[in-house]
This record gives C-alpha cells, sequence and structure tokens, in this order.
C-alpha cells in the first residue's frame, strides 16, 4: 500500500530503482541471449537486489532505510560490475556516485562513494595507465563533493519549505494541514493506550460585526491575539492549530471529561479577560470532546467537538459545551 503522506525520497526511490531495474534486467536478458552466463545472472541478482528495498519503501514508507540500503546495494553492484567488465564500467560508476545523494542519508552516500572510489583503485588492471585513475580518482570524489553540498543544501530548504507549509501566516500556530495530522497520531496513540485526549474547538463570538465595523486589519489583530493567548494557556503536551477564519482548535492530553471541562472554561476565560479589540472586549464560544473509543478516524471526533460549538454558540455564545454532555 502506498503510504498517504508525499514523501520525496521515496519518490526518487521508486523512480530511479525500477528504471534501474528494468534497465539492468534488460542487460540480463541480452546476455542470456549470448551466452554470457556469468555476466547475465549478475545482472539479475541486482535486479532482485536493487528491486527489494524499493518493493519495501513502497509497501511501508519507511524511505529513509531502503534508500540506505539501495545505495549499498549500488554501490557493490557497480563494485562487482568494475570486476566482471573493468573500465567499461564506468558510466555506470559516475551515474551511482550522484544518485547515492538522492536515495540515501547524504553521510551514508558519502561513505558508499567512498568505499566504491577506494574499491575501484584497488582492482589490478582496472585503469590504463596512472594518468587514467587518477583521472577517475578526481573526477569521481568531485562529483562526491559537489553532490554532497547539492544534498545538504537541497535538505536544508525542503526542511524549511515544509515548515512554513505547516505554520499559519497570520498567527504562527500550525495550520490546518498540521492538525489533521497531529490528530490522527492522537488517535493511534489513544488505540494503542499510551494517552487520552480532548479536543476543543472554538472561534470569535461576532466576528463578521469586528470587521464590518473596524476593517478587516481589525479582525486580523483579533485573530492573531487571540492565536497569543491560546499559545501561552497551551500546557507542555497541548497544541493549539488555526483550523481556518477565526476559529481555533487545541488538543489536549486529558484523563477525563472533568479535566477537558476545566481546562475548556480556563481557555474561555483567559481570552474573556484578555482579548479586546476596537469595540472593547471580545469573547470566545467553545464546543469540547473527548476522544472515545468507538472513533477510529479524527473526522468522528472533530465533529462531535464541532457540533457542541455551535450548541454553544446558539445557547449565547461567550460559553462551552462539552460534547459527552449531549448523548
Amino acid at each position: 500500500m502506498k503510504p498517504k503522506r508525499r514523501d520525496f525520497r521515496l519518490d526518487i526511490i521508486v523512480l530511479l530503482g525500477f528504471t534501474a531495474a528494468a534497465t539492468i534486467a534488460s542487460f540480463g536478458v541480452y546476455r542470456m541471449w549470448a551466452g554470457e552466463w556469468t555476466k547475465a545472472w549478475f545482472d539479475l541478482a541486482v535486479v532482485v537486489a536493487v528491486a527489494a528495498p524499493v518493493i519495501h519503501a513502497w509497501r511501508g514508507g519507511d524511505s529513509l532505510r531502503a534508500g540506505n540500503v539501495l545505495a549499498a546495494l549500488n554501490s557493490a553492484a557497480t563494485f562487482g560490475a568494475c570486476l566482471l567488465l573493468g573500465h567499461t564500467a564506468l558510466t555506470w560508476t559516475y551515474l551511482v556516485l550522484l544518485t547515492n545523494f538522492f536515495v540515501a542519508h547524504r553521510w551514508m552516500a558519502v561513505v558508499c562513494n567512498t568505499l566504491l572510489i577506494v574499491g575501484m583503485q584497488l582492482i589490478p588492471g582496472f585503469f590504463h595507465d596512472g594518468v587514467h585513475a587518477a583521472s577517475v580518482l578526481v573526477s569521481a570524489s568531485l562529483i562526491t563533493v559537489f553532490s554532497l553540498i547539492f544534498a545538504a543544501r537541497t535538505q536544508d530548504d525542503r526542511v524549511q519549505l515544509e515548515r512554513l507549509a505547516a505554520i499559519d501566516a497570520l498567527t504562527g500556530v500550525p495550520n490546518r494541514r498540521s492538525m489533521e495530522r497531529a490528530l490522527a497520531d492522537a488517535v493511534g496513540r489513544f488505540q494503542r493506550g499510551e494517552r487520552r485526549f480532548g479536543l476543543v474547538v472554538l472561534d470569535l463570538d461576532h466576528f463578521k460585526d469586528v470587521n464590518d465595523q473596524y476593517g478587516h486589519a481589525a479582525g486580523d489583530a483579533a485573530i492573531a491575539d487571540l492565536a497569543s493567548i491560546l499559545r501561552f494557556e497551551m500546557r507542555r503536551n497541548d497544541q493549539v492549530f488555526r483550523f481556518g477564519g477565526e476559529e481555533f482548535v487545541a488538543l489536549l492530553e486529558l484523563d477525563g471529561t472533568e479535566d477537558l471541562e476545566a481546562a475548556t472554561e480556563r481557555l474561555r476565560k483567559a481570552v474573556r479577560s484578555s482579548l479586546r479589540g476596537p469595540g472593547g472586549r471580545i469573547t470566545i464560544s467553545l464546543g469540547a470532546a473527548m476522544l472515545r473509543e468507538q472513533e477510529k478516524t479524527w473526522h468522528d471526533w472533530f465533529s462531535r467537538a464541532d457540533a457542541a460549538l455551535y450548541r454553544a454558540k446558539s445557547a449565547g455564545r461567550d460559553s462551552y459545551v462539552i460534547a459527552d454532555d449531549l448523548f
């Protein structure tokens, strides 16, 4: 089963792995037809060795471990090709030195490349002469160094982009994308018996009036101030997210409904006493729900908390409703 989360390394592993396996398999078939059985069996063994970690990564999503294994196998197979084919295998060697940095951790790629480069230098009669050996050594080393620099820079940029994609620009708190991952993780932990969780969904009361009377800048300021208050009120293992518009979600580690009710009231009071706009005090309404055993996904859990929020707003706002009280 393909993992749900997009993984750049996994995409590269699958693309390069299956392309390499198909290409090497075609060489193996040709060599069988030509009667070169030793080389043909070597090619087919490489195909199996390359395909195994690719399939593992595709099914399980463990791209880092599979990539490290694939880099080691590719390097070992390339060294074997150098032993069997001589310097004609250099074309494959340069390609492997480069692609190792795309599939494996960069320091694993450095180790694999170094061992391959040194191994080639130790093969008797592999090079035409000393100049040829020195030329290959320099070229392979430069490929490794520049690939390492590129891989390090790319990894840093990707981490930064992923961080930015997970944070709401206005408030600085995690966004809905991050919330969905966190709630799914909480459901998994709950089902494994690790922790119990409560969910609080809240939004600003009469927020449309703030925008209509004082402008969107005032509305944005109220949302940003609300986020700051909520972040301050979160305990060490609690999390707060901006769901969208003026709506926020708090994920709390709690022991039961009584703790959830106390935490929800604490949030309501903190906002009521601290949040101000151009027209004066701004309040919130809140709906909360404990995660239940029959809820296998976060959607049903969220729906109960969201329904409780609308019940609180219908009751006059500046209040909260615990979803468990509704059933």
